[in-house]
C-alpha cells in the first residue's frame, strides 16, 4: 500500500503543475533555442544567390531613378 504524500505542487486553476511548465520552458529554452537560431540564419543564406540579388537591387534601383526624372 502506497501512503499519500503531501501535495506541495503549484497547480493553476486548470490543474496545471506551475513548477513542471517553468522546467520544462527552461530545458526548451537553453536547448532547442540555441539551435533554432543557428539554423534560422544559414537556412536562407544557403538559398540565396548573392550576385542575383545584387543584378536585381541594381535594376531596379535604375528604374527607380529613371522613373523620377521622368515625372
Amino acid at each position: 500500500m502506497m501512503r499519500n504524500q503531501p501535495n506541495n505542487k503549484q497547480k493553476t486553476a486548470a490543474g496545471t503543475d506551475v513548477n513542471e511548465v517553468r522546467q520544462r520552458n527552461a530545458a526548451s529554452a537553453a536547448g532547442q533555442g540555441a539551435q533554432q537560431n543557428a539554423a534560422f540564419g544559414t537556412e536562407f543564406g544557403a538559398e540565396t544567390d548573392a550576385q542575383q540579388v545584387r543584378q536585381q537591387n541594381a535594376q531596379a534601383e535604375a528604374r527607380k531613378n529613371k522613373a523620377s526624372r521622368n515625372s
